[in-house]
């Protein structure tokens, strides 16, 4: 078996031999957060971290002398409704006079010493002087409100006095930071809300109880702070693993949960209190459908609202998609039409081994049975659902009779699944492997998709399925088996509630 661990879109891959990365207290593994510091030594790492939706706050302030100027007024420390007045204070910081004429010519001369900081005007008017300007020097490289010698020859130069004036800066609310202002409200030494999925205009975040109490104020500065942002969402329960959906509680702003995403340039809409969406996977879905060539066919058994099955069909694949949420599935039909693919793609609201034993036998039967090897197309099976799909592989047993088609067009199954084990990607393949009732040794692939939380990783685990285990011979002297009750996403559903 391979273990591949990926970065970057393109699935340029680092090959392992059952390893892992060390285990990271923040929602990345730690390698990726390493690798993200310099994203130009990996190709195609920067184009990912542009297109992911996942926004992260820093948890240390910028490198400086006077965190006066990184502070909201201490008074707000507490606070659970939002009171942006109360973030007003003044601060002294160090400014130079300088003629209008000259300004342009000094901020480009001494453009290392001047405050860089969002929100503040780094020239402002002189209230003694309409011929003149103040510009704002960073406290941090002017200590003690004294310029080096440096920085005198520049003025020197420019005929510009060397004196330096004290002004006293007001800061608001306007002028903070998200994550400053969380910093200073929530408790000293506690977690600040590190960071929230995009989903549209949705901000969804999976807040710690600690920061409970603060969750309406952390909703509405992430709506201040992130323009286009218009609802905040905390999600209050597990997710459900037949519709996969969960509770959540609007925060702030609009209830509106219809909203509209684009990835990989490809558009859906989706109501987000009743669908499954993760923007984190927007790589995995690229990547699978990298994989795919015109005139392949695609099953997909757990499809969501589409992002296997839309781009796969604009890629002209032949795809049959299924959801068992009908909310799910009527989403699905919307987005077909919405991207002109209603007509390339077959819609089914089933449960997923429902869907397996019917359409997907029906259809492997009519593609394997073609004459010619050359007309025979590539099947690719997604599966999707990573609570339980494992625990499905069972039904390829014997799924097919008759004489086991050529190696070469056996379906690729792509099924994924959660793992808590040291070793992720050997115990995925064993459970794999118990499902099918055979070895996958050398026969299989394992993906690390991402790391969910500390400990546990989403995984994909791709193989074709073995020739010995899709196909029954036919034997007339055989006796039929006792039939036995194939177990369906209900049951799966059931069974976790009783434990």
């Amino acid at each position: 078996m391979r273990t591949l661990w990926r970065f970057g879109y393109s699935a340029r891959l680092l090959k392992t031999n059952h390893s892992r990365t060390a285990a990271s207290n923040t929602s990345f593994p730690a390698v990726w957060m390493l690798l993200a510091q310099h994203p130009g030594r990996i190709p195609g790492l920067s184009a990912v971290a542009q297109k992911a939706s996942f926004c992260t706050m820093r948890e240390t302030v910028e490198d400086n002398a006077d965190p006066e100027l990184y502070s909201p007024h201490p008074e707000v420390r507490g606070m659970t409704l939002l009171n942006r007045e109360a973030f007003k204070r003044t601060v002294v910081v160090p400014v130079l006079k300088v003629k209008k004429e000259i300004v342009h010519t000094l901020m480009k001369s001494l453009k290392h010493a001047v405050l860089r900081r969002p929100g503040l005007k780094r020239v402002i008017e002189d209230p003694g002087d309409e011929g003149s300007k103040l510009v704002i020097l960073d406290p941090h490289k002017v200590p003690e409100f004294s310029l080096g010698q440096a920085e005198q020859e520049v003025l020197k130069q420019l005929n510009i006095p060397p004196e330096v004036s004290r002004y006293n800066l007001e800061l608001t609310y306007e002028n903070f930071k998200s994550e400053e202002i969380l910093r200073a409200v929530l408790p000293e030494g506690q977690d600040v809300a590190s960071g929230f999925s995009r989903v549209g205009h949705i901000a969804h975040f999976n807040l710690r109880d600690h920061q409970l109490p603060y969750r309406h104020l952390i909703g509405q500065v992430i709506i201040d702070k992130n323009p286009g942002i218009t609802c905040v969402v905390n999600k209050t329960s597990i997710i459900d693993s037949t519709y996969r959906n969960f509770e959540m509680e609007v925060l702030a702003g609009e209830s509106n949960l219809v909203t509209k995403v684009k990835e990989n340039n490809i558009s859906y809409d989706l109501d987000f209190a009743k669908v499954y969406w993760n923007p984190r996977l927007s790589t995995e879905h690229g990547r699978i459908v990298e994989l795919l060539k015109p005139g392949d066919v695609l099953f997909d058994v757990f499809a969501g609202i589409g992002p296997f099955a839309i781009p796969a069909a604009k890629k002209k694949c032949v795809v049959f998609a299924n959801d068992l949420n009908p909310e799910s599935y009527k989403w699905l039909l919307h987005n077909c039409k919405l991207n002109k693919v209603d007509n390339k793609i077959k819609a089914f609201n089933l449960d997923g081994r429902d869907f397996l034993l019917g359409p997907v036998r029906e259809e492997l039967s009519k593609a394997l049975a073609l004459e010619k090897e050359e007309q025979k197309p590539a099947v690719h099976i997604v599966m999707n659902l990573p609570a339980s799909a494992l625990e499905f592989l069972d039904v390829f047993r014997h799924l097919l009779v008759g004489e086991p088609c050529s190696a070469a067009v056996l379906p690729t199954v792509h099924c994924y699944g959660f793992s808590k084990h040291e070793n992720p990607a050997k115990e995925i393949q064993e459970r794999a492997e118990a499902s099918l009732g055979a070895s996958l040794d050398g026969r299989c692939s394992t993906y690390l998709v991402r790391n969910v939380a500390p400990n546990k990783e989403m995984l994909c685990i791709s193989f074709q399925v073995p020739a010995d285990v899709l196909y029954k011979r036919p034997c007339p002297a055989e006796e039929k088996p006792a039939s036995k009750r194939l177990r369906t996403n209900k049951d799966f559903t059931e069974e976790k509630l009783a434990s």
